[in-house]
């Protein structure tokens, strides 16, 4: 295996393991994370009480995992390109198979009105003008291993372009291209360490995209977030992303907690997936993006087999394929 290679999957399947930690912890307050699972040591099941994962075994993945496949499916489809009609019309599809089965695993705000613009008639590449949620960081890896972090104003131009569709704003663009940037110099070779400069200016860059929201700005948030939990233990850390940085779906709160957990492990994908399970609150996808970016500087070398194999298995995901036809679109950019 290249190491390239080695470093896209580490991005794809540290955002599913991530994901999958998640999973049942998610909405949920850090207290009570702590009273259902004590030190969150691996993947669990959905517990009963929670509205959104109840009943889902342990290493089930969420939305995080399945938009991120569709993202990466339509940008192998489409040569680089993800085309927005068909972006909605897989969105579509996927609301409507997760309803089918029962599961109110559902998606976003920002994307759900988006579709349902989108359904009434509306242009899709004109629907994402609220969007300022952490849906568009959060599906964004595929885009960071296909486009090289060299040009960062033509990468975040593509990500402002995937955006367009649900997350059309200067917030969710920011953030966006905050974590793209991260995978992508990561892919390229980089430490995390040495891909969070790339990030932070990729959320600068980002957020003069897209239609303006009012909201914190990204890139300080970033920066800050990583000041306040400079060698922070790991409870220490916890009790401030959760108590400061804050852990809801608005970008500028899940995207900085997500990078200040990441530089807690930077050399340990699945520790950093752990530490943000634990999190409760949008956990799921904090652990997402924060298993993508170290993952990406990483590799799948640096993830247990175990927990691989375990999202692998239930949720039959085979990600080589689309991590070499990924790279192979890098490669032509």
């Amino acid at each position: 295996m290249t190491e390239s290679l080695d470093r896209a999957l580490g991005a794809l399947y540290g955002l599913a393991a991530g994901d999958a930690l998640g999973m049942p912890t998610q909405t949920l307050s850090r207290r009570r994370v702590v009273e259902l699972f004590g030190a969150l040591d691996g993947f669990r099941a959905g517990p009963p009480e929670n509205e959104v994962s109840a009943g889902l075994p342990a290493g089930h993945v969420t939305d995080d995992t399945d938009q991120a496949v569709i993202v990466a499916e339509l940008l192998v489809e489409g040569g680089g390109r993800v085309d927005p009609d068909a972006f909605a019309a897989r969105l579509l599809a996927w609301q409507e198979r997760i309803v089918a089965a029962g599961s109110g695993d559902l998606l976003g705000p920002s994307t759900l009105r988006a579709l349902r613009l989108v359904a009434e008639g509306a242009s899709a590449g004109t629907t994402g003008r609220w969007g300022d949620t952490n849906g568009a960081a959060m599906r964004v890896t595929p885009l960071g291993v296909a486009m090289p972090a060299t040009d960062l104003d033509r990468l975040c131009a593509s990500v402002g372009d995937l955006d367009r569709l649900t997350h059309d704003t200067t917030v969710a663009n920011a953030g966006a291209c905050a974590v793209a940037a991260v995978v992508s110099a990561g892919i390229d070779g980089a430490t995390y360490t040495e891909a969070m400069p790339a990030g932070l200016l990729a959320a600068e860059w980002g957020g003069r995209l897209g239609h303006h929201v009012a909201g914190a700005d990204v890139r300080r948030r970033i920066g800050w977030a990583l000041d306040l939990t400079r060698g922070a233990t790991d409870d220490e850390l916890l009790d401030l992303v959760d108590g400061l940085v804050g852990t809801s779906v608005a970008t500028q709160e899940s995207v900085p907690a997500a990078f200040a957990v990441a530089a807690a492990a930077p050399h340990d994908p699945w520790r950093a997936t752990l530490l943000a399970a634990r999190l409760g609150g949008d956990s799921d996808t904090i652990a997402a993006m924060a298993g993508a970016m170290v993952g990406a500087c990483t590799g799948l070398s640096a993830l247990p087999p175990a927990p691989v194999d375990t999202v692998r298995r239930v949720n039959a995901l085979r990600f080589e394929t689309l991590a070499s036809a990924l790279l192979a679109l890098r490669s032509r950019t």
